[in-house]
């Protein structure tokens, strides 16, 4: 199967770089939303859209509450990171601070460091000094028996917490000491959150809008996910159309590769390849691998990057739920794994059910006349019912597996949604994490299984991809009996038209005896040399030895001089006009057919064989005389007509030798006579070979050959065959009488 997609995706190879880099940039905005929906929940609704322990200001005794329980190394980094400034002033970007802060007193300190490490230690450090100082009113408050009222984290009044300033010097050192142990130890969401409950209350003392803060937070994050989000639709739509372009060019490619091989099958590939299978390998297969591709470039791209990048972001998030998901990539894994190894073998079966249901079809739809005939309607339809049920109970089979796997996983699914909620639940209650975190490592956890459904939606079609792909490659990958030589040899102009059989022995694949048996003779041109026996004789098979459909076992076949098996096919092919037993006109019109091996032919040189070939007064006949329209198979003629028609085709031709194999059988006598005759004149110059049952249609044959069970018995004209030939002359006593022998 990847021979298959290396050879025949190539051409797309730059397409299909695009769509998977596509691909990534889509999986990396699907990851990206939930953290952005996680920054909406905490930052912009939780946090009023402060981001940090650090408030961009703080009033003198705010900042005087919170050094006191910081280090002596916090509280140097506090000052080299503040600047105190008058209220007359103006900010970096030239704002009023009366505008900005219009409830702070004359002096207050502004936030001034702009390094990110700095900026980093300034958050751990009023964090830290948030959770000390909450942590010891906490120990306050349950001495007295009280709750916490001025410090609780929340959003409080400033004013009753500045209560407790002239109390700070009397705290023992050893309990601001525990409480800020108790702070570092805790929780690193604990002491953020802390740190941004007094950011917050010292941007409300000093009267700064905190409200339109929350407001261009929550815009400015949903703007940034609306744009994620479209950049990700963008993407899922140009892979979309990138990933039919590839799938449909590709399997425009197959198909034409298998018709390419096919068109130079021999008769010996058609033995090992029915019809039925490589309609059905060309179509029904193909369309798998089409399938395949549409689906698999976006998925077995997408699927892996999200499955493996939403582990990585949930991990992100908390990783203390982490053994949720685990669980849950534990359970899918085993339940895909089941459901394959039930269902893989039922694919290969699948595919030889729909080519058995093929072959039936095609046998009732080309048989139906003589299935009508003989009254077997009822056989047939049960035949066909039992292909056809077979194949049914298979693909239910597979479809009800494959069905049960959709229920299962939503269970998970929501199971995991359920688990999630109640974990998550009583950690936002302890403090371990935030709600939008809570939220995004569902959604990482969704995200994370449905790459798993991916998967499995994969695992259906890979296996009867695969299937498909084998059966392909069994086409493609046949070895071609019948091929040009290496280095081919020219024909002798010097013997055009010389056809020689030299001790030709032929045997057919598999077979225990040769079908054909020292036969050696000599056509030659301006001659007509005929060609009589039983049925099962040979006769048809040593005419495809003269077209090269089959390979001698021994001797040779010579034309013009040169072995058939050393001659270019084509060049070969060109010489030999051919009207096969059974005449196979193609979907057009009459025009089109005759000028199928040549189409140079005038409309003279046409009509001209028509008249010969004896088709031209029912031609006339129709009322658009050579425009007159031929369906499949020519069934809207008779079967004289095809004949003429199909004799008129090799006429048209103008090939040197000309071979009729059987190809007089539906003509009455009188047309028979009437073709024969304007034959003889038209092909004066060329080597005529006609198979033939009925010896009226070889009696006046230069040389006539009698086959019996594969060999040649007899040979001669017609006189003389009467006198020595046994065989010919019972063919002949069994048709005429002997006047019309005579």
């Amino acid at each position: 199967m990847i021979k298959l997609w290396r050879f025949f995706l190539k051409p797309f190879r730059l397409m299909l770089f695009l769509a998977i880099a596509l691909l990534f940039g889509q999986a990396m905005c699907d990851l990206n939303l939930p953290n952005i929906m996680a920054d909406i929940v905490n930052k912009g609704i939780v946090q009023s859209g402060i981001e940090s322990p650090a408030p961009r200001a703080v009033s003198s005794n705010g900042m005087k509450l919170m050094t006191a329980f910081m280090t002596d190394a916090e509280r140097l980094a506090v000052g080299a990171g503040y600047g105190l400034v008058q209220k007359s002033g103006k900010d970096g970007g030239g704002r009023d601070y009366s505008a900005l802060y219009p409830k702070a007193e004359n002096e207050f300190y502004v936030l001034a460091a702009t390094d990110k490490t700095a900026v980093r230690g300034l958050d751990d450090a009023f964090g830290t000094a948030a959770g000390t100082f909450v942590n010891i009113m906490e120990g306050m408050a349950a001495q007295r028996g009280t709750g916490v009222s001025a410090a609780s984290g929340g959003s409080f009044d400033m004013t009753a917490a500045y209560q407790y300033l002239p109390m700070l010097s009397q705290i023992p050192a050893q309990t601001i000491a525990d409480a800020r142990d108790k702070a570092v130890n805790g929780t690193a969401v604990l002491r953020a959150q802390s740190g941004i409950a007094f950011a917050k209350a010292f941007l409300t003392e000093l009267g700064y809008d905190v409200d339109g803060l929350q407001r261009a937070a929550i815009w400015r994050y949903g703007l940034l996910m609306l744009f994620v989000a479209l950049l990700g639709g963008a993407a899922t739509a140009t892979v979309a159309f990138l990933s039919t372009r590839i799938a449909t060019g590709a399997a425009r490619n197959i198909r034409r590769a298998i018709f390419t091989k096919v068109s130079r099958f021999s008769n010996n590939e058609f033995d090992r390849f029915p019809t039925a299978t490589l309609i059905t390998r060309n179509t029904n297969d193909v369309m798998q691998l089409q399938m395949l591709l549409t689906f698999g470039i976006r998925m077995i791209c997408y699927a892996p990057i999200v499955g493996v990048g939403g582990i990585i972001m949930a991990l992100n998030k908390a990783v203390s739920m982490s053994w949720i998901i685990a669980i849950a990539v534990v359970v899918m894994l085993g339940l895909i794994g089941i459901i394959m190894s039930v269902a893989m073998p039922k694919f290969k079966i699948m595919q030889k059910l729909t080519d058995k249901l093929n072959l039936v079809s095609r046998e009732s739809l080309s048989g139906m006349m003589v299935i009508r005939a003989f009254g077997t309607q009822a056989h047939e339809a049960k035949r066909f019912d039992a292909a056809n049920s077979d194949l049914r109970n298979t693909t239910r089979f597979i479809n009800r597996t494959m069905v049960f796997m959709f229920p299962v996983m939503t269970l998970v699914l929501n199971g995991v949604s359920m688990l999630i909620i109640w974990v998550g639940a009583n950690k936002i209650a302890a403090s371990a994490i935030q709600i939008g975190d809570m939220l995004a490592f569902m959604q990482y956890s969704m995200q994370v299984i449905f790459a798993f459904l991916m998967i499995s939606m994969i695992f259906m079609f890979v296996p009867r991809a695969s299937v498909a792909a084998e059966r392909v490659n069994e086409v493609l990958g046949a070895d071609i009996s019948i091929k040009d030589p290496a280095e081919p040899k020219e024909f002798m102009p010097s013997q055009k038209g010389k056809v020689e059989f030299r001790h030709v022995n032929f045997r057919y694949n598999g077979a225990n005896e040769d079908a054909l048996s020292d036969i050696n003779f000599t056509a030659l041109p301006g001659q007509t040399t005929a060609i009589i026996g039983a049925t099962g004789s040979g006769k048809t098979t040593l005419i495809n030895l003269l077209l090269r459909f089959y390979d001698v076992t021994g001797g040779q076949v010579v034309v013009d001089g040169v072995d058939v098996r050393e001659a270019p096919l084509k060049e070969l092919r060109r010489r030999i006009g051919y009207v096969p037993q059974k005449g196979v006109l193609l979907s057009g019109t009459i025009s089109s057919n005759l000028k199928y091996g040549n189409r140079s032919a005038s409309d003279a040189e046409i009509e001209k064989v028509a008249e010969v070939s004896q088709a031209l007064d029912f031609i006339r006949e129709k009322e658009d005389g050579f425009d007159a329209e031929i369906s499949q198979g020519g069934a809207n003629v008779s079967g004289g007509q095809k004949q003429r028609l199909s004799i008129a085709r090799a006429l048209a031709k103008d090939p040197e030798v000309l071979v009729f194999d059987d190809s007089f059988s539906a003509l009455d006598f009188k047309t028979d006579s009437m073709l024969r005759k304007a034959l003889k004149e038209h092909t004066a110059d060329a080597t005529v070979i006609i198979v033939a049952q009925r010896v009226g249609t070889i009696m006046n044959a230069e040389r006539i050959l009698v086959m019996d069970e594969g060999r040649i018995v007899g040979q001669g004209t017609h006189k003389e065959l009467m006198k020595n030939c046994p065989e010919y002359i019972e063919i002949a006593m069994s048709q005429l009488s002997e006047e019309e022998l005579a």
